[in-house]
């Protein structure tokens, strides 16, 4: 189950979404060839993953950064960027190029703060783009509590395309990561310290602008949904063929 597309069309081109997603993708793509070679691989990740225990040595500070372009696979970076591109609009629509982009770059950090504070020398190296994506998520939700998000269900071999609130989708996910979290061990696998990290930055960050757009009475306008038209989309049902036996 995944969320396809949200109803929040924003009202100017996302440029700096775009060229993020864009890094992301030209980053991975110049790794290519390195994850077929495990000593090319962990050349890469020595230097510009973020690894606990180099950073507590006093060494990488900069891998806060870098690491956020970076991916385990094809499957880790089309998830974060279909996520980037639903909810990543928005906020930048509603921010403006410059602020959205410094947004982005802290929750990213935040997030690797986070996962960094869990195990200060831990040598298991940390990539990807989803905890500053988090962040985008986690100022989603206070903005647009409301919004219309379609999400897709795969169940075996039935699909079913269905539309649930934000706060539906989004608060499900962060209690999936709050017990992912709880449950992770340090061997490896999925960051979920960090995905909390930069979904309560996100929260934080955004909280003064949503006070100044008034708040519960923001909410109280837009009955939670965004301050503008929503997207309307029309499903059409259609039938399976029925091939007829030949008597």
């Amino acid at each position: 189950m995944f969320p396809i597309r949200d109803h929040n069309p924003s009202r100017r081109p996302a440029y700096v979404t775009y060229c993020i997603m864009a890094l992301n993708i030209a980053v991975f793509l110049a790794m290519l060839p390195s994850y077929s070679n495990n000593q090319a691989l962990y050349d890469i990740y020595s230097q510009w993953a973020l690894v606990p225990a180099r950073v507590s040595s006093g060494d990488g500070s900069y891998t806060f950064i870098s690491s956020m372009f970076m991916h385990a696979g094809f499957m880790h970076l089309a998830g974060n960027m279909l996520f980037l591109w639903i909810f990543g609009d928005n906020l930048e629509d509603e921010m403006g190029h410059g602020k959205y982009l410094g947004f982005y770059l802290f929750c990213g950090v935040a997030a690797g703060v986070a996962q960094f504070m869990t195990g200060t020398t831990s040598r298991v190296p940390m990539v990807g783009a989803s905890g500053a994506i988090a962040g985008v998520m986690g100022a989603y939700l206070l903005l647009y509590p409301k919004a219309k998000i379609d999400i897709l269900l795969i169940f075996i071999i039935f699909f079913k395309v269905f539309t649930v609130p934000a706060w539906v989708m989004l608060g499900i996910w962060a209690v999936l990561q709050l017990f992912g979290g709880i449950s992770a061990t340090e061997a490896g696998g999925v960051a979920y310290m960090a995905h909390l990290g930069g979904f309560v930055a996100g929260i934080i960050v955004v909280y003064p602008r949503w006070l100044a757009l008034g708040g519960r009475a923001y909410w109280g306008r837009t009955f939670g949904h965004p301050d503008h038209p929503e997207a309307e989309y029309r499903f059409v049902k259609t039938s399976v063929p029925v091939v007829r036996r030949r008597k």
